[in-house]
């Protein structure tokens, strides 16, 4: 059975870890994407780094979700899901302009 307060308190625990990893984690996937795609890579490497990104930015939502369900409530939370929320639609920007790119050279 999945244990919910484990999980909740896993991300309370080690929450300067959990932040250690998961925020350079988003912005060097998110930026390898917007990179790749200003490069022309092939659309593969591009949604594969935006599926990367995408579980980092899930992560961190699911990690703020937790200090939501124990009522932690404060700047850094919004800060957090903000991050993980621009991170999310700049990968989804990244890949509709590749989309765009390659309809317009081909």
């Amino acid at each position: 059975m999945f244990d919910l307060n484990a999980l909740i308190q896993f991300s309370s625990t080690y929450c300067i870890g959990i932040c250690a990893f998961l925020i350079p984690a988003n912005l060097l996937a998110t930026s390898s994407t917007i990179t790749l795609t200003l490069l022309h890579r092939p659309s593969v490497q591009i949604w594969q780094s935006a599926a990367i990104a995408g579980v980092f930015a899930l992560l961190m939502m699911l990690h703020v979700l937790a200090w939501f369900m124990i009522g932690v409530v404060m700047a850094p939370t919004y800060i957090l899901l903000s991050l993980a929320t621009i991170c999310v639609l700049a990968n989804f920007g990244a890949i509709l302009r590749h989309r765009h790119l390659v309809s317009v050279y081909s």
